[in-house]
């Protein structure tokens, strides 16, 4: 690997294991838009943004190798999530009522220009959230969704039964949503949680991050239903050509937790 790129990833790790989130979702953008100037070229598209670059950048506290988009800040979570919404879903066609929480940058701006959606972001401390919200108690009415959005959210939550009851109080019956959570393979059968817990370093050995406070296992889909929830477990990304996902650098091993409220 050349010396610039590793570099490169040692950089953005130490950054992203340093710099508090909300620094990070203010300033990250300018930062990748900089690094771009070295990664032009057509081997990989970001199918969020219609970019492409000789690769992706790194990114990650242990760096993964062609994972962020220097253009939109989409990882490949995120590239996948907006195909499936684009291709299986009515999301970018239907009249909807959107509830967005932790709202990624790559998402923000094209979803508020979607004349079809009435969206709303919300987050407990994030600065791109246009609403101040604890997920433990949205200030929101029973049934005021159509769509439910909440990424990497659930393993920060001190209660995520009750968070989880909280997004299916305000979705309508016959509404959607995708509620994903980060995944260390291989899986443990059952989630791992110990409130006693609490330093930093700690967390980060047991529960894969510094800030998380669950590990979750082959019983997250399980959580959800308990909280009223019907879920899929998609993985789309089998679905797809291998050119396309070598194309987008989709993550193999990613699970779409598509639920529905009846």
């Amino acid at each position: 690997m050349p010396i610039f790129a590793i570099m490169i990833k040692n950089i953005i790790s130490l950054v992203i294991r340093k710099v508090p989130r909300p620094y990070l979702q203010l300033v990250s953008h300018h930062i990748a838009k900089g690094l771009s100037l070295f990664y032009q070229g057509n081997d990989v598209e970001c199918p969020v943004c219609q970019k492409h670059f000789r690769k992706f950048l790194p990114y990650g506290r242990k760096a993964r190798e062609n994972a962020l988009c220097p253009n939109c800040l989409a990882l490949e979570r995120h590239r996948l999530m907006y195909l499936f919404l684009r291709r299986k879903t009515n999301f970018f066609t239907a009249p909807l009522r959107v509830l967005h929480v932790a709202p990624e940058i790559c998402f923000i701006g094209r979803f508020e220009k979607q004349q079809n959606l009435e969206y709303t972001t919300a987050d407990i401390e994030s600065p791109l959230a246009k609403v101040k919200m604890d997920i433990h108690a949205i200030p929101f009415p029973e049934n005021s969704f159509d769509v439910i959005l909440c990424n990497h959210v659930m393993e920060h939550v001190a209660d995520d039964g009750l968070a989880m009851r909280e997004l299916y109080r305000v979705l309508r019956p016959g509404g959607w949503g995708i509620i994903q959570i980060p995944l260390f393979h291989p899986l443990p059968e059952t989630t791992y949680e110990d409130a006693s817990i609490t330093s930093p370093a700690a967390r980060e050995k047991a529960f894969g991050q510094n800030d998380h406070v669950r590990l979750y296992g082959k019983d997250y889909a399980d959580r959800l239903r308990a909280a009223g929830f019907m879920v899929e477990e998609n993985c789309y990304t089998k679905e797809l050509p291998v050119e396309e996902v070598e194309r987008y650098a989709l993550p193999t091993d990613e699970i779409i937790f598509y639920v529905k409220k009846l």
